[in-house]
């Protein structure tokens, strides 16, 4: 007697639970193996605060204007960054998959463009533009351009030459054939480059804050360390971490709004 034939979304909900256990199980073994490692080895609070000091610290962050603040200006660079790199790497990318010769064309600056170092820039970009928000949104960008750009690309040329031959036979127009078709085809590909495209967005923020910034999460992690608060500082870690899965896993409930005939949409 054979077995019955598993399909894909079937196999997806008999584990969709899974990470709802595993993740928690997984961040308690971590706080444990911290903790014990504070206690047992004596180290001192400067170089590796309990974890239990880290949460005190990072709750009363959660009661901070001031801390709020900081999100709320990293949050804002990071979507307005995100948003002109989504726009740009989508548009540039739904043309370069259909013509082939702008493609060779334009790749290798594509390509040259995107192996500059992005830190590099921010200091150029803090002479053009001030320790304001403009650098820091456009370091987003540049960094999630990339991503969604080849993901674009890749999504456009996956389209089957047979589906094409299709659209033809039944004289579809240009838009309709890329709007039945060829974006169709292609969001599944954009909707993976955004989720990469997100978490670059807020590490360019961030670093952006780092180093050249006034205000934001990365500034207020500047802020504990020249304090010498260690404490503050893995709390500012834990705070822009959640803020980042935020941010994924956000983009990623996209799938099940913009493509839930997507085999992905039900993983």
């Amino acid at each position: 007697m054979t077995d019955a034939i598993v399909t894909p979304v079937e196999r997806a909900n008999r584990t969709k639970y899974l990470p709802w256990i595993t993740t928690p199980a997984l961040v308690i073994l971590l706080v444990l193996v911290w903790h014990f490692y504070t206690v047992l080895s004596g180290i001192s609070p400067f170089i590796l605060p309990a974890p239990s000091k880290v949460w005190q610290v990072w709750v009363g962050m959660l009661y901070s204007p001031r801390a709020w603040s900081h999100t709320l200006t990293t949050v804002t660079s990071t979507l307005l960054g995100f948003f002109f790199g989504m726009l740009v790497g989508v548009s540039l990318g739904l043309v370069i998959g259909r013509i082939r010769w702008l493609e060779v064309t334009l790749n290798p600056f594509i390509v040259a463009t995107q192996v500059v170092p992005k830190v590099a820039l921010i200091p150029l970009f803090v002479v053009w533009f001030g320790f304001g928000m403009t650098p820091k949104v456009l370091v987003a960008a540049v960094l999630s351009f990339f991503p969604i750009l080849t993901n674009t690309v890749l999504g456009v040329k996956s389209v089957e030459a047979g589906h094409r031959d299709v659209m033809t036979s039944i004289n579809a127009t240009r838009l309709q054939t890329f709007l039945q078709l060829d974006l169709r085809n292609a969001l599944p590909y954009i909707i993976t480059g955004m989720e990469v495209g997100v978490v670059l967005a807020i590490i360019g923020t961030i670093v952006g804050e780092y180093l050249g910034g006034s205000a934001g999460l990365g500034y207020m992690l500047v802020s504990e360390m020249n304090s010498y608060q260690t404490d503050g500082l893995f709390a500012v870690i834990i705070h822009m971490t959640i803020l980042g899965f935020v941010f994924y896993f956000a983009t990623g409930l996209l799938r099940r709004f913009m493509i839930p005939w997507h085999q992905s949409a039900h993983a």
